[in-house]
């Protein structure tokens, strides 16, 4: 028998997608790999159902450089409703507790959200796609158990209070505040906003959550599924390719080193090479993106201590 020929086509590059509410980052994913009838894909960082915005999905050889996106710094802005806890931190979540929260000032706000700058400790949320023994930690959430997390350091290097409501200008009378926060990788902001309610003594929860950038891409520069579609048409996968960015693009913030074609024979094997380049651009154990003079992406190299250049994370050839 002749083997199963693959779904879809080979797409290159990322998508920076505008996620909708109601659907998660995987079901985001999935939309996108088939509106582009690709054959690889994958994203970039859980958002959840109730969240929107930034979502970079890499497509086929950008795959291999997702991991710069994962350890990059997100923005985020969200709106905390406070007097209330819920299971899962946000909207989405059972109502665990409620509190009289109409007493609560902005000013009392801004002094709480004080302790919450720079590095800070956060257990993660049991609704976190974290995985115990395999299982993400959501998954043993719904099934009603749960594990000991450890609390992890993060780093808050921004959060500023957009606006502030009083309860006694809302419906169900409990204040809300819109804060926007940048943040490195690993921050919960459902963790964030239940640790300020705590801290007032009032308990909160997200109520929306957007995400505004990741790493160098802006919510200015992504498109939407809906978007996506309705440029598609029947059958017009290929006309959406003109919306994805390089391959190397996930990795942006390494230096760039151009390699000539011999070299560039050798990083293809797997072999390091000697550049005059190398100390010019970054010490030793510092990551290069590495090109050659064609302008054909190699991937991603080290810097070794002898002044090569060894290569980590190789393309196929595109």
């Amino acid at each position: 028998m002749g083997r199963r020929p693959k779904w879809g086509r080979p797409v290159h590059g990322v998508l920076l997608l505008n996620k909708p509410a109601g659907i998660t980052a995987n079901d985001a994913l999935q939309k996108a790999k088939r509106l582009f009838f690709a054959n690889r894909a994958g994203h970039t960082g859980a958002l959840d159902p109730l969240a929107t915005g930034v979502l970079p999905i890499c497509f086929g050889e950008a795959t291999k450089f997702s991991q710069y996106l994962l350890d990059a710094d997100k923005r985020y802005r969200s709106t905390f409703c406070f007097g209330m806890t819920t299971a899962s931190g946000d909207a989405d979540g059972d109502v665990l507790e409620t509190r009289d929260a109409s007493g609560l000032t902005e000013k009392a706000v801004l002094k709480a959200m004080e302790q919450f700058r720079g590095r800070i400790k956060q257990v993660p949320s049991m609704y976190s796609a974290l995985k115990h023994k395999g299982q993400p930690l959501y998954k043993l959430a719904r099934q009603g158990v749960e594990v000991e997390r450890e609390a992890r350091e993060v780093e808050i290097f921004e959060f500023e209070l957009l606006s502030f409501t009083p309860g006694a200008l809302t419906p169900d009378k409990q204040p809300r505040v819109e804060v926007e926060v940048h943040c490195s990788k690993g921050t919960y902001i459902r963790s964030l906003a239940e640790d300020l309610g705590q801290a007032l003594g009032v308990g909160a929860y997200v109520e929306q959550l957007h995400r505004s950038a990741a790493g160098p891409f802006e919510e200015t520069d992504a498109i939407t599924l809906e978007e996506l579609a309705a440029e598609r048409g029947e059958d017009r996968a290929e006309l959406l390719d003109h919306h994805l960015l390089p391959v190397d693009s996930p990795a942006a913030s390494l230096p760039k080193l151009i390699l000539p074609d011999d070299s560039g024979y050798y990083v293809r094997q797997g072999q390091p090479v000697m550049d005059l380049q190398v100390y010019r651009i970054g010490e030793e154990g510092d990551m290069v993106r590495l090109f050659l003079e064609s302008g054909d992406f190699l991937g991603v190299g080290e810097i070794t201590d002898d002044g090569r250049v060894a290569p980590r994370r190789l393309v196929s050839n595109l």
